[in-house]
């Protein structure tokens, strides 16, 4: 079995892997334990952050958080909505998607920088957190913007932090900035428009002064299996608006009428806005109970659908799109056809592919992160050798 070390503070999980670099002992990070379904390495040991949990500050007048990075989200959306605050970026929920249980962990939402339909306008996760203690892997305690560590000076610990996934640090604290919730939310559905037909109404949106605060669309595949069928008939192009009530009232008006010409216009109020937009960050649809491959796929927001339509050609896909196109949820029916996806991204254009879901077998014998260029691959390595000289935190995949 496994050994899990869950240490109660930032000392004790500094003195562990002080040890553990003494004996050369891998560690994987995992927070709540919600986003990897792939296997502790052999001779690996698990480093928890449960015990390293707490809201340690919360100033509602600044808008700003500071967490133990072990604190169940579900604690700090608790105590932000009890202020009418919100974490901006959305960070999505993936137990549905990967069959995983446990708990979204705050350090855990950092780790994997997961951001939601929020992201294409409000920044990604990384663009909300201001501050990180970590422990690097000699043991030693550190935070952003004090200790300079050597060969990264220059660069944004705290940027490269988020998103690391646990492969750099175990990150135990995190201070964050807020934005309040709106006061309501309505939701423009255009109907029956194919892929490209989409991409162009999306764009038509974005470019428009209506403050477009979330653009998806929803191909017929799919559509009936968000928020509890309330859609129309038809896939749906939707767009979210939100704000006060004045004033999204005005600019639902000015975007219904800029999109009449593409297609069938419908809204829905903000009971339903809430739950469409909740599934769409949890890509609800791919919540499925099967180990069928599944793609988060980033490309620019113009190459998503043809992206899609090209893997159409020569494998069996099912696909749906959230930031404005830019981000594309890919199920692939039988194999994950790594080689070929990422032979087409490239063709596209360029952009980045996660492999989230697959068979264990398959996970382990596929490359789930995109391959780097040799430039960037050779600065990671850089950076990776001044926090874990020593190679003791193994990414895989933490939340």
């Amino acid at each position: 079995m496994t050994p899990i070390h869950e240490p109660l503070s930032e000392e004790g999980a500094a003195r562990l892997v002080k040890v553990a670099a003494l004996s050369k002992t891998p560690f994987v990070i995992r927070g709540g334990g919600t986003r990897s379904l792939a296997a502790v390495p052999e001779g690996a040991e698990v480093l928890s952050t449960r015990g390293l949990a707490g809201i340690v500050a919360y100033n509602p007048a600044e808008m700003t958080m500071t967490a133990r990075a072990g604190t169940p989200l579900e604690v700090v959306e608790a105590a932000l909505a009890e202020k009418r605050q919100m974490l901006a970026f959305e960070p999505n929920d993936l137990r549905g998607v990967l069959g995983t249980s446990g708990f979204p962990t705050i350090g855990g939402v950092f780790a994997a920088n997961a951001s939601g339909p929020r992201r294409f306008v409000a920044g990604a996760a990384r663009d909300s957190l201001l501050g990180v203690r970590f422990v690097n892997g000699r043991g030693e305690v550190a935070k952003a913007g004090g200790r300079v560590m050597k060969n990264v000076t220059g660069l944004d610990l705290v940027k490269l932090l988020a998103g690391s996934h646990g492969s750099l640090a175990l990150v135990t604290e995190v201070t964050f900035r807020l934005l309040p919730v709106p006061e309501t939310a309505v939701t423009i559905v255009v109907s029956g428009l194919n892929d490209a037909e989409a991409a162009a109404a999306m764009a038509t949106a974005m470019s428009m002064s209506v403050e477009v605060s979330g653009a998806a669309h929803l191909p017929e595949s799919v559509r009936g299996r968000f928020a509890g069928g309330v859609l129309p008939d038809g896939a749906a192009t939707v767009l979210r608006l939100e704000g006060l009530s004045a004033s999204v009232a005005v600019r639902t008006e000015k975007l219904a009428s800029a999109m009449a010409r593409f297609g069938a216009v419908s809204r829905l109020d903000a009971e339903a806005t809430l739950r469409l937009w909740r599934e769409i960050r949890d890509a609800v649809p791919y919540a499925d109970g099967t180990s069928r491959p599944l793609w988060r796929v980033s490309v620019a927001p113009t190459a998503g659908q043809q992206l899609v339509a090209a893997l159409r050609l020569e494998a069996g896909v099912d696909a749906f799109y959230d930031w404005q196109g830019g981000l594309v949820w890919l199920r692939m029916e039988a194999d994950p056809e790594a080689g070929l996806l990422r032979r087409y991204l490239k063709a596209v254009g360029g952009g980045h592919a996660t492999l989230l879901r697959a068979r264990p077998d398959v996970l382990a014998a596929t490359d789930v992160f995109q391959p780097q260029p040799e430039a960037v691959a050779a600065l990671q390595a850089r950076v990776k050798a001044s926090f874990d000289p020593d190679g003791l935190f193994r990414s895989r995949m933490v939340g």
